[in-house]
This record gives structure tokens, C-alpha cells and sequence, in this order.
């Protein structure tokens, strides 16, 4: 470290930010990195911002060391799939201090962003909000451009590559992706420099599709001006309470610029339920979505509106209300996002799958006797790409 500082004293640097690998570190530990870090920055000069991470227990300890002071919390607050108290707690603390301008939390890569957002908003029984004290501005997705479309399309599960957050975490490769992408403020396409220029379309096209709001910026070695994710105001609470882009989409179709790489969109709709078995017959023989979303009407389970999310291979139903409840009239409305779509056959095959009149005039009653190889809900439904 210290010759990185020398350097960084030599060049004016503000401030020097740095992950620490800590197995199996403790709060002491911590502490002894957090001292020699402050002796190092006090001597050079330079306040060194730095999160210890301890692998071993997928935790890690704060330290935000100036020339003077370090302040070391022994709670760990990395980020899992959950959010626990004691990052509320870490964050409330630094706030009220009042001596940091901005605090930047790397989460883990398989963490997802909005419980971060929704930890700022949680009420406790005490009153106490964490976004009263402080404000969550930005949320920065860094997205590998050489692996992204491969993760997404190749379907494994966390627990799979043995990178679940728990025993029971049934989270795929790419839902996790699509989330981390779908749910920025900032989206930064790193690595640029290890694809073609082919490729870099694609990919950028892709995520622009997924989320045509966020600011997206091309980086190398994961370099970027700060002024691009800190204090940019760019988190929107109203707008973070709905996956972005899908009512854009359903309103006005595909973005024609995005055509160039062969990403494209179409939303399907209708009037008339899925039969279960036809249905699953076109799932197995559907290629080239990478995402897709909506809701949906199947024969079968006719009273209840379904949830259809799809990212990569892996396609989730799930019950979300009666429809006589919505203000809706039962049918479907799915948006698709794609490479290289042909549209009308994949309108084609999706309308196949709907009932002919003769079915349509059996009533409800009967639809609940089709066979219906569809997963019980709540179960994920894979098919290739």
C-alpha cells in the first residue's frame, strides 16, 4: 500500500479507496489493518477509505481511516441475498458522525440491489427510517461485457457454481443478472477492451433493452469519473418501486437503434387463456429470448392472474391475484426481448398455443380437466435458447 500512496500523494489524489482480503479475519484483525492503514495515510497524507472482507464468513468490516482518526466497526455489513440490521445500523452510524461526504457499499456479486434500495425505507417500530439520516443516491451495476450474454443464456443456478447465498437459495445465474441490470441507475459495461466491436454492440444493446433508462458508460479495468456514481441524484424511489422500461416497452414497442446488434422486442397479447399443453410445447421449442415478462392467462388455472418472468432459460409462473379482483380484463400481455426475433413466427407459435373458438365455447369448467404439464406454481420451467 505504500507505494500506491506515494504515488497517489505525488499525482494531488483526494482520497484512495481499497478492498482488503481478510479469511477469516476478526474485529481485532481489522483493527490492525485499520492502524497501519491510518499511519500509512497520516504520513502521506491522503485519507484511505477501505472495506476489509472476510471470505470465510462472507462479512467484512468498515475502516475509514483519515490522518488523524479511523473508525472501525466490528459488525460485519457485506451484503448477501438479505439485508440484516447491522447494515442499517453501520450506515446510521457513519451518518450521524457527519464526517463523510459519500459512503460507497460494494455489495457481493450475488446480491441483489433492491433490498439495498428498500433497506433506506424500512420503518422500524421506533419511527426510525435510515433514508431520514441518509439518502441512497445511485445505484451502480458494473456489468462484465465478455461473459454477461453467456451467463445469461447458460441458466445454471447459484447453487450450481457453489456461490449460493444459503442452503435452499434456488436463484439462477441469470435472474440474479438481469435484476442487478434491470434495477441501476448507472450501468458501467467494463472489460470493453476484451471484445470486438460486435460483441459490444450486442451486449450493449442488450442491457439497454433490459433497463433503457440508466446512464451507461463503457469502462476499462473498471475505471470510471467519479462524478458518473457519486452524488448524481439519480435514484428515483417512485420509479425504483416498478422494473424499469417494461411500461415503455408495452406502450410503444421496440427502440429501432438497438436493431443494428439484432436486439429487438415485441409484446404479445390476447384476450383468450393459454392451454397448458400447448403452451409447454412452445416453451420447449422457443429460442433466442433472453428476457421476457407480463402476465399471463392459463386454461387451467382460470380464476388467477399469473406473473410471467423469464430471464436466460429459466421461465417462472407464478399466481399473483384473482381476476376478478384486477382491473384487468383476463388475457395476456408479455413483453419479449430477443436476438435476432422473427417476430411473426414467435407470434405464430404463441398463438397456437392459445384455445380455438370450439375450446373457448367448452367454459372454464371444462379448461380445468386439460392436461397441464406446466410446473406447480412457484416452480421454474426451463427450456433451451
Amino acid at each position: 500500500l505504500e507505494p500506491v500512496l506515494k504515488k497517489a500523494f505525488r499525482k494531488g489524489v483526494a482520497a484512495v479507496a481499497l478492498e482488503i482480503n481478510c479469511p477469516g479475519g476478526s474485529p481485532v484483525q481489522s483493527a490492525l489493518i485499520g492502524n497501519r492503514i491510518r499511519d500509512l495515510a497520516a504520513e502521506h497524507k491522503i485519507p484511505v477509505y477501505a472495506f476489509c472482507e472476510d471470505v470465510a464468513a462472507s462479512g467484512g468490516y468498515w475502516l475509514a481511516c483519515a490522518a488523524d482518526e479511523i473508525f472501525v466497526d466490528p459488525c460485519s455489513i457485506s451484503i448477501c441475498c438479505t439485508l440484516r440490521e447491522d447494515l442499517i445500523e453501520a450506515v446510521a452510524a457513519l451518518a450521524r458522525q457527519g464526517r463523510f461526504d459519500q459512503l460507497v457499499i460494494e455489495s457481493t456479486g450475488i446480491s441483489e440491489p433492491m433490498p439495498v434500495a428498500a433497506t433506506f425505507d424500512w420503518e422500524f417500530d421506533d419511527g426510525f427510517r435510515l433514508g431520514d439520516i441518509a439518502k441512497l443516491d445511485t445505484l451502480v451495476t458494473v456489468v462484465d461485457a465478455s461473459t454477461f450474454l453467456t451467463e445469461v443464456l447458460r441458466g445454471e443456478t447459484l447453487a450450481e457454481r457453489e456461490m449460493a447465498a444459503a442452503d435452499g437459495d434456488g436463484r439462477t445465474i441469470a435472474d440474479l443478472l438481469v435484476d442487478q441490470v434491470e434495477f441501476a441507475d448507472v450501468l458501467l459495461l467494463n472489460k470493453t477492451d476484451l471484445v470486438d466491436p460486435a460483441h459490444l454492440g450486442t451486449v450493449e444493446a442488450t442491457v439497454r433493452r433490459l433497463n433503457p433508462h440508466a446512464r451507461l458508460l463503457h469502462t476499462q479495468h473498471g475505471r470510471v469519473d467519479l462524478a458518473e456514481v457519486l452524488d448524481t441524484g439519480r435514484f428515483d424511489p417512485e420509479a425504483a418501486a416498478q422494473s424499469p422500461g417494461w411500461d415503455e416497452e408495452i406502450a410503444m414497442g421496440h427502440t429501432p437503434e438497438t436493431e443494428e446488434y439484432g436486439i429487438s422486442s415485441m409484446t404479445f397479447r390476447s384476450d383468450r387463456p393459454f392451454h397448458p399443453d400447448r403452451l409447454a410445447s412452445v416453451l420447449d421449442r422457443t429460442r433466442k429470448v433472453l428476457r421476457s415478462k407480463g402476465f399471463c392467462w392459463i386454461a387451467s388455472r382460470p380464476d388467477i392472474a399469473a406473473i410471467w418472468s423469464q430471464a436466460g432459460p429459466n421461465l417462472v409462473i407464478e399466481p399473483a391475484q384473482y381476476w376478478s379482483t384486477t382491473d384487468i380484463a383476463p388475457g395476456q400481455e408479455i413483453v419479449l426481448i430477443g436476438i435476432r426475433l422473427d417476430r411473426p413466427e414467435l407470434t405464430a407459435m404463441l398463438e397456437s398455443a392459445l384455445l380455438t373458438d370450439d375450446e373457448m365455447a367448452q367454459g372454464a369448467q371444462a379448461w380445468l380437466h386439460y392436461p397441464d404439464p406446466l410446473p406447480a406454481w412457484g416452480a421454474t420451467h426451463s427450456h433451451e435458447h
